[in-house]
């Protein structure tokens, strides 16, 4: 009897702690880190002369060439590849959803102009992790915010703080979420279960994280963009089927942003929480700021630091303005969305559009992308916490140990309850975004003398060439 009070006592605790820990993240992430990462875009977009415009052409050229790269170096385009295969993930698709179910179709309208503000931010990080990377031993190179943080600040103590929260959350928790959102995906739309999922996981990782990065890079540079590809061209079809249903959703979309649609808690309400849903999704959407995707951008082997930033800063726009608004108009085009609706009601929403428009044929194809999307997001994840990792040692053997655990790890993931390490997760990346958007601003004035300097190259007549004398 003793025994089971005892028990009781400590779920009661351990139920308690949970509730407590998953309260603090969603107001760190609602009220502090949400304000930081928009000021922080806000203030780049304006110190660098707003280069989303000033180089529109920099950005939707920046893929020309990109696949080229020296010895089996990582190229830009494989760097690119590896970040949008990251960012488009499961969560990607359902947080629009979620979005929609939360702050209504004006919370959309909110996702561009955020994601048009951090592609600033996502060029600035991505240069500084281009201007401070390193040579590893083996000829390829490594970067990231632990190497700027550390190199071009000299905060040391910083630098490893930071790598250790990317190893931990980038590396092991976040593909443990993936995988358990893959893993209940699976099982409500084909009965899959769980540990069915864990061992096909485990068969599709292994090869590919055992590989390491250059595995990593070789995998995304086909299989995201093709994915990516596939999905955006469902919604072109679904657009030509119903073109009148696709110009109303834009519109629902841009009326819904100012109050003029369907929102939620009256006019006034509804805009705030259309727009802080809607800034808040697409944060996290498009990574910007969180120091994620610099730790492949600072992998990739090209002639000038600019070059990473226009093709990460194009990342953001696919990821966003694209995939993003893809996934909305599937939502609103088939009349599944209903204003009101429960984040559970919204988890399937973009499945049950494409199935509602074209078919229930569709099933199991958009089953396989969103699989795919899950999948690339995953072993993206951990390349980010591989590069971390190699910040703080050289070891190899400890280096391969990392492989197995994050193999392991992350497929265990599909058979175990995550509540509690998403919200650890969350807080650590939450943390070294902190640290990371300081960093950014303090270093903003280097990744502007690179901007500038690729203007001037380019003015020449030259193809821009950097001197890496940081």
């Amino acid at each position: 009897m003793a025994w089971t009070k005892a028990v009781e006592n400590i779920n009661q605790i351990l139920t308690s702690a949970r509730e407590l820990l998953s309260q603090t993240v969603g107001f760190f992430y609602a009220w502090i880190l949400l304000f930081i990462l928009t000021g922080v875009g806000i203030f780049l977009t304006v110190y660098l002369r707003v280069p989303q415009v000033a180089h529109v052409k920099d950005i939707f050229t920046s893929l020309k060439g990109s696949r080229n790269a020296e010895g089996g170096q990582v190229s830009s385009f494989q760097a690119f590849a590896v970040g949008v295969g990251t960012r488009v993930g499961i969560g990607n698709i359902a947080g629009v959803a979620l979005a929609l179910a939360i702050g209504g179709p004006g919370a959309i309208f909110w996702m561009w102009v955020i994601a048009l503000i951090g592609m600033a931010t996502s060029f600035t990080e991505s240069v500084l992790a281009q201007v401070y990377k390193v040579r590893q031993a083996d000829g390829s190179y490594r970067g990231g915010p632990a190497e700027y943080i550390e190199r071009g600040l000299g905060w040391k103590k910083a630098g490893i703080m930071f790598a250790i929260f990317a190893v931990i959350s980038n590396g092991l928790a976040v593909p443990m979420v993936q995988v358990n959102t893959i893993s209940a995906t699976l099982f409500t739309n084909h009965q899959v279960p769980a540990w069915g999922t864990m061992l096909i996981m485990l068969a599709l990782l292994a090869p590919v994280i055992m590989g390491g990065m250059r595995s990593v890079t070789r995998v995304s540079e086909w299989l995201a963009p093709f994915m990516a590809l596939a999905y955006i061209l469902i919604t072109v079809v679904v657009i030509a089927l119903f073109p009148v249903e696709a110009v109303n959703s834009l519109v629902l979309i841009v009326q819904s942003a100012f109050g003029f649609g369907p929102v939620a808690g009256g006019v006034v309400g509804g805009v705030f929480t259309a727009l802080v849903t809607g800034v808040r999704r697409g944060l996290f959407s498009n990574e910007a700021g969180l120091g994620t995707t610099p730790h492949v951008a600072g992998s990739a082997n090209v002639k000038h630091p600019a070059e990473q930033g226009w093709v990460q800063a194009l990342g953001v726009f696919i990821d966003t303005i694209i995939v993003c608004t893809a996934t909305a108009m599937l939502i609103l085009i088939s009349g599944v969305y209903a204003p009101g609706m429960t984040e559970e009601q919204a988890g399937s929403l973009a499945a049950n559009a494409v199935t509602t428009t074209l078919g229930s044929w569709m099933a199991l194809p958009v089953s396989i992308i969103i699989f795919i999307f899950g999948y690339t997001s995953v072993y993206g994840a951990y390349s980010y916490g591989q590069v971390a990792l190699d910040h703080l040692t050289d070891n190899r053997l400890l280096s391969q140990g990392f492989k197995v655990v994050a193999t392991v790890v992350a497929a265990l993931g599909a058979v175990l309850e995550l509540r509690v390490v998403w919200a650890i997760s969350d807080l650590l990346l939450g943390i070294g975004a902190v640290i990371n958007l300081v960093a950014i601003v303090l270093l903003a004035k280097h990744a502007k003398a690179v901007m500038e300097d690729w203007g001037k190259q380019k003015q020449a007549g030259k193809e821009p060439v950097y001197n890496w004398q940081v």
